[in-house]
């Protein structure tokens, strides 16, 4: 049962040698990823004079984020499990395969490595605004919150189908690019309703920079509250009690 295999964790899962690498990790990978996520999208409001999105924004938004997220995870897989989103790291508590103390420094070095990717585009493009995500018109909190369970569902779901199930077997050399895809047909889905985040760092980021907090709590709960499901749901019925068999980046994942 993968509520068994919760665990807070020990003292060193959050200032051993190796979990401080794979922190700094998680940091740099994010800001990879939201530096060209969120800079995509700032690229495109300077092109159309802050002009209203249009399908060809949205298809460039999903490809921005798919490249970005292949290369965040790639390059920090053998360090950290390349998760880049506290969504990820939050289903892979609820599986049991991540302590609690390794998720919340994570957490963190998530969070950071988002808002600095920020605060370097705002400075880079002379104060242009780092948008935070916001409902469309006609789009409710809860057809949203709905999206993001979804959505983020789908994510994490495929992290552990390619990268975390031990019977994986060599379809974990494609983990990064099925992680980027799922991500990019996501935005295709649900761009357009409401921005399609998936993930909390992402949101966080954007809306901390330019202290815009309106409905930031959609962007929170969905995607916790999906990816647990998809973690509990993978572990439960598809890996079990096969045994646990950690995350790569160390002795103390």
């Amino acid at each position: 049962m993968p509520i068994r295999n919760i665990a807070v964790g020990r003292p060193e899962d959050a200032y051993h040698p190796d979990a401080l690498k794979a922190g700094l990790a998680e940091f740099i990978s994010t800001l990879i990823f939201v530096f060209a996520g969120e800079g995509s999208g700032m690229a495109f409001n300077k092109l159309t004079d802050d002009g209203a999105t249009t399908p060809a924004g949205l298809v460039a938004a999903a490809l921005a984020h798919a490249f970005g997220l292949f290369v965040a995870v790639s390059v920090a897989a053998n360090i950290s499990g390349g998760h880049v989103n506290p969504a990820v790291t939050f289903g892979a508590f609820v599986g049991g395969n991540i302590s609690l103390l390794r998720g919340i420094l994570y957490w963190i070095a998530q969070l950071l490595g988002s808002t600095v990717a920020c605060l370097l585009l705002k400075f880079a493009t002379n104060g242009q605004t780092t948008s935070a995500f916001a409902l469309s018109s006609g789009v409710g909190v809860w057809n949203a919150f709905v999206f993001e369970i979804v959505m983020t569902f789908g994510l994490v779901y495929t992290v552990y189908a390619t990268a975390v199930d031990p019977k994986r077997g060599s379809v974990g050399t494609i983990a990064p690019i099925a992680i980027g895809f799922i991500v990019g047909a996501n935005i295709l889905a649900g761009g357009a309703f409401d921005g399609a985040s998936m993930n909390p760092a992402v949101s966080f980021g954007p809306a901390l920079v330019s202290w815009s907090w309106e409905n930031h709590w959609v962007y929170w709960a969905g995607p916790l509250v999906g990816g647990g499901l998809a973690g509990l749901v993978y572990e439960f019925f598809f890996i079990n009690n096969s045994g646990h068999e950690p995350l790569p980046g160390g002795e103390y994942a």
